[in-house]
């Protein structure tokens, strides 16, 4: 049997997601629902998966199907595509299984010709109208399937309005739209060597391929790399009725969420732009209006999307995100997908939905990605700061970001990549611009809104945005911006606010935000139905006290090392290197001990009852002492010689440093004791000591140290009870573990090292 490869929206099929992407499934199963959708088809995953290993020829059998579905599409609409009379248009749509929001390429409008607009225009009694979806048409044709540059017609629709005194694209008449399509026209022409294409078979076969050559265009590559998407899923591609929103003010088009994507609140979150199409609204062309004013220019149809939305969030019992089109007051639906939202938003939604009886606590802490939890440690902007704001935007994507000002995705690339904080401030983002806000701290637009490019990106990725900010202006050819009245070279600092939309000129303080309520609860769930215990690392009271605010449940590994640079500890320590006898060691050891006393106890207190790992000393000396080529004293140049080696980091360190110079183990001994022992009396709370001895390769070495230990800890406090054990970090370790764990009372793991 032949393979299939493409389905109509009402037909069944049992590939689900991963053959009709999600776009296509979604589409399916609102057909299936009853939700108002215009018909269509979806060409599959399979399809396009052969068309790239066929080295881009569409697998026999597949043209002969589109052909089919489009005739059937022709008897369920009574339109005949290609007809110059009252055209059948068609959208073609990219959908991937996976979620990868504008990434990929469409096209509206596909039908079109010279000779279909007119009748187009006739057929519907608005000429307007016809001349604004064919020169969308050309423009996104050229663009998705000849590559040509947008920003050519970008800057002949903006030189048109500035010649016609027109702001908007609305303000265009029919017959200025005549003369931007004779325009584009030109453009086409110019940059392909060749007439915009007549024949819409053409246009569709042409295009279909496009569509599945985005999937491996730069900017899909990098999507894919950042989220761990595989390679070798390919998109499908929905052939869909067109519907149109830029009929007049009867019609329009939004995007709709069934909750707050940045917050997950319940209630009414969306945009809507009144005679548009929907890339107006997702490209961030124009800033569109809240959702909540269509409910005054479009009641019906307002209405029947609430209850629509409601239908859809039950039936997936998830947070959906909607595109949706009016025309004429007619509702359409043109895509639902799980909303891309912030880690706040997930908690949100999740904590809730699971309240309302929506999903189980078991679904609730399932829906939560770990990795995504950490945007929630994302800084704010520090409440005791003075600032004032230079101007407002929207609040596109939570959380504070300050970094220096880049106009461009590949600079922000390079700056970003280097280690340096900025903030990519654009006109609007679009999906080439995918690298560059991968390494921006945050994005400020002037145009776009609460669902933009930029802002969905942004949120997917738990960055600050700003967006819609008309006090922002740009100065490409100077490298400039202006917000408010200030203006700003690139490179200049400059502080967003994603939570409040506010955009401040230089630096403001930035702090950690608190733990909320909601993430207290799913935490409190999944501590319900975990096996494992989780530690932090903490090198400072500070860190501990923070792990445990977090939730951790002692501390796994505390690195003495890391207290022994600070600017008051460095000279002493650097004093115990450079003695040239033990008894000179151990008078500068004298001088470190209550130091190293004094953060143990403050630790110990932090974590007071839970358990606590001391890594002893670790590094090799020299790491202690400045580069020789700093150094102009002779005594320290010889020393620093002495303690250079090869290699290092397999050299005298660890425990071998405890095995040759032992005095150093037995400071630290001491002073976690002695620690231990205060805070005791001190609190009533005895702490639970773990002491560690890095780098263990041998039993006999561990057995060395732990002898060392009980003798030192016997000596100084013998009341204190603690566990001895190592790190297994060497490959013979792990072939000896069996034998050291003779000597250890616990291990733990150093995977980076293994």
């Amino acid at each position: 049997m032949a393979a299939r490869y493409v389905y109509a929206f009402d037909e069944p099929s049992s590939g689900g997601r991963e053959l009709l992407g999600g776009k296509g499934i979604g589409l399916a199963e609102m057909t299936k629902m009853g939700v108002p959708v215009p018909a269509g088809f979806t060409i599959t995953t399979d399809a396009c998966r052969a068309y790239m290993s066929n080295g881009k020829t569409l697998p026999d059998g597949v043209e002969k199907e589109i052909q089919e579905h489009l005739a059937a599409l022709q008897e369920k609409t009574g339109k005949r595509f290609g007809d110059t009379n009252d055209p059948l248009l068609v959208s073609v749509r990219s959908g991937a299984a996976v979620s990868m929001p504008g990434m990929m390429d469409s096209i509206l409008n596909l039908g079109l010709s010279d000779d279909a607009v007119v009748g187009l225009a006739r057929a519907t009694e608005n000429e307007r109208f016809a001349n604004d979806s064919y020169r969308r048409l050309i423009q996104m044709y050229g663009e998705v399937v000849d590559d040509i540059h947008g920003h050519r017609f970008e800057q002949a629709l903006t030189d048109l309005k500035k010649s016609k005194d027109s702001s908007q694209d609305v303000d265009l008449s029919a017959d200025d739209l005549a003369e931007l399509i004779d325009t584009y026209r030109v453009i086409y022409r110019e940059e392909t060597g060749r007439d915009f294409p007549q024949d819409p078979r053409e246009q569709l076969a042409r295009a279909v391929r496009a569509v599945f050559d985005s999937w491996d265009s730069p900017r899909a590559q990098v999507y894919r790399r950042t989220y761990d998407i595989p390679d070798d899923l390919g998109t499908a591609v929905n052939v869909v009725q067109m519907v149109f929103g830029n009929k007049g003010e009867q019609s329009g088009t939004g995007v709709a969420f069934t909750r707050d994507p940045s917050t997950g609140e319940q209630g009414l979150y969306g945009e809507f732009l009144a005679n548009a199409q929907g890339e107006d609204v997702v490209a961030g062309i124009r800033t569109p209006e809240p959702l909540t004013h269509m409910e005054q220019k479009l009641p019906a149809a307002f209405a029947q999307l609430l209850d629509t939305m409601r239908r859809l969030e039950e039936h997936y019992r998830d947070m959906q995100d909607i595109e949706f089109t009016v025309e004429d007051n007619e509702l359409y639906l043109l895509q639902t997908r799980s909303a891309k939202r912030t880690a706040a938003a997930s908690v949100k939604a999740a904590v809730d939905m699971a309240d309302e009886g929506l999903i189980s606590r078991e679904d609730a802490i399932a829906r939560i990605d770990p990795a995504q939890l950490e945007q929630l440690l994302h800084p704010m902007i520090d409440p005791a700061a003075r600032w004032e704001v230079a101007t407002k935007g929207l609040n596109a994507s939570p959380g504070a970001a300050c970094g220096a000002i880049v106009l461009d995705a590949d600079t922000a690339e390079e700056r970003g990549r280097a280690g340096e904080s900025v903030i990519l401030v654009r006109w609007e983002t679009t999906p080439d611009d995918i690298h560059g806000l991968i390494q921006a701290a945050g994005i400020l637009t002037a145009h776009g809104g609460m669902t933009s490019h930029a802002a969905v990106v942004a949120r997917g990725m738990g960055k600050p945005c700003v967006a819609g900010c008309e006090g922002l202006s740009i100065d490409l050819d100077a490298r400039t911006i202006t917000v408010g009245k200030t203006t700003l070279s690139e490179g200049d600092l400059l502080t967003i606010d994603g939570s409040t939309g506010a955009v401040i000129v230089g630096e403001v303080p930035l702090v950690a935000p608190a733990v909320n309520d909601d993430l207290k609860t799913i935490l409190g769930w999944g501590d319900e139905h975990r096996t494992l215990k989780v530690r932090a690392n903490a090198d400072t009271s500070e860190d501990a006290a923070k792990a445990r605010e977090f939730g951790a449940e002692g501390i796994g590994l505390c690195r003495t090392e890391h207290m022994f640079m600070a600017d008051d500890r460095l000279p002493v320590m650097r004093e115990m290197i450079l003695a040239e006898s033990e008894d000179g060691r151990r008078e500068a050891l004298d001088k470190l001990l209550p130091m190293q006393q004094g953060d143990f106890e403050a630790i110990f207190e932090a974590m007071a009852g839970l358990p606590v790992t001391i890594r002893l000393l670790d590094p090799p000396l020299h790491e202690f002492l400045p580069p020789l080529g700093q150094v102009t004293d002779e005594r320290t140049r010889r020393r620093v010689k002495q303690l250079q080696e090869s290699n290092p980091m397999l050299g005298t360190r660890g425990c071998r440093l405890g095995l040759q110079w032992p005095e150093i183990y037995e400071m630290q001994v001491r002073a976690i004791v002695r620690a231990a022992r205060a805070v005791d009396q001190r609190t009533g709370e005895t702490p639970l000591v773990e002491i560690m001895h890095p780098l263990v390769g041998f039993e006999e070495e561990l057995r060395r140290l732990r002898d060392l230990t009980v003798r030192v800890a016997h000596e100084e406090a013998p009341e204190v009870e603690y566990l001895c054990g190592t790190m297994i970090e060497l490959p013979r370790a792990c072939i000896r573990a069996n034998e050291i764990a003779e000597q250890a009372d616990f291990f733990s793991f150093g995977t980076n090292d293994l």
